[in-house]
């Protein structure tokens, strides 16, 4: 299969760069047999939705991991923090520019925070030390929050309002270097009122690596490898999805995360959801098997990208991109901060 077998035209004005108020956003479904396409908001969920559903959402918390070192010769090199290693002290972590990112070189990040370069892990991210202030203690002084490219802020850097705007409403879990974006529609009342409906409302943490949303650079979606992202079923939303197949009843899942959380664990497990840490590089394509997911909430992708990839899994490549060129015919807004689809 090809990567441009998952290419789209999106003029740039598609993107979103503010959200819509949380819940006001246009709603498009999609049939997934069907492939039969409407036009709601988000606030029909609760019409749209059944009772005996099962929404799933993700609980992980973006943590501000975008953040600025001085060199002893003051230039200021950016840092992205990766993924935390068994060091607890230091992280795997993206430069710019990495030319300065020299193994033995220190950086002074303010708020008594600073950090050296120890070498490349495993990944081939620079590894970084921190030392002085703890970096859990000093981050949310010193970090920003981690903004996708597509996202422009004056200074390149986000704002107050995305500090915000750019994590959901039930956020629990600091983990994240990027939001599961499907979840940001939803506020606290558009949940009580599917509680109202007779849906429940379960969650997994899946904590968003820069996997997620690394780019697709090979021409054959064989030869791409997902970065590994680490997360948890807890034990009462196992139990529930348990329940929710044995009784029939539709799995609803928030976001591609949710999907991928549900979904590696199912086959690692003999088909179920087993509680429990787990760490997975689960790439789901066309062909893929769905083990329990029913019905999926989630945004409108980059082209060619894994996300756009796993929806197509999902509904089936021709209806997806059939969806996706009405949407851009229809002025819908695309990525993190745009609107969003239904697909059940």
């Amino acid at each position: 299969m090809n990567v441009s077998d998952f290419d789209f035209d999106l003029p740039p004005e598609s993107i979103a760069q503010r959200p819509a108020p949380r819940g006001t956003s246009r709603l498009m479904t999609l049939g997934r047999a069907s492939g039969e396409i409407g036009h709601r908001i988000v606030s029909d969920l609760p019409s749209l939705l059944l009772p005996g559903d099962l929404l799933v959402v993700n609980d992980t918390r973006v943590i501000p991991a975008r953040l600025f070192g001085r060199d002893p010769e003051g230039r200021r090199t950016e840092f992205l923090l990766v993924e935390k290693t068994e060091d607890a002290a230091s992280w795997d972590c993206l430069a710019k520019p990495g030319r300065r990112a020299k193994p033995g070189k220190t950086f002074e990040f303010g708020e008594g925070l600073s950090g050296i370069v120890t070498g490349k892990g495993a990944s081939g991210h620079y590894r970084v030390a921190f030392s002085g202030t703890p970096l859990e203690e000093a981050l949310p002084r010193v970090g920003t929050t981690p903004l996708p490219p597509y996202i422009h802020r004056e200074g390149g850097v986000a704002d107050a309002r995305d500090a915000e705007e750019y994590q959901t409403v039930y956020a629990r879990e600091p983990g994240a270097i990027a939001a599961p974006t499907a979840g940001l529609h939803l506020t606290a009342e558009l949940l009580d009122a599917l509680r109202f409906r007779g849906v429940d409302v379960a969650s997994v943490t899946l904590h968003v690596g820069i996997g997620t949303f690394k780019p697709v650079k090979a021409e054959r979606v064989e030869e791409h490898r997902m970065d590994p992202e680490r997360g948890i079923v807890p034990e009462e939303t196992a139990e529930a999805i348990r329940r929710a197949k044995a009784e029939g009843r539709r799995v609803v899942a928030v976001g591609t995360t949710s999907v991928r959380t549900l979904e590696a664990s199912a086959r690692e497990h003999g088909g179920r959801v087993a509680p429990g840490p787990f760490q997975t590089r689960l790439f789901i394509v066309p062909g893929a098997d769905f083990l329990v997911v029913d019905a999926l909430l989630t945004n409108f992708h980059l082209p060619r990208s894994t996300l756009l990839m796993l929806v197509s899994a999902f509904a089936g490549r021709e209806r997806v991109l059939a969806a996706y060129r009405t949407a851009v015919a229809t002025g819908y807004r695309f990525f993190s901060y745009g609107d969003a689809m239904l697909v059940s």
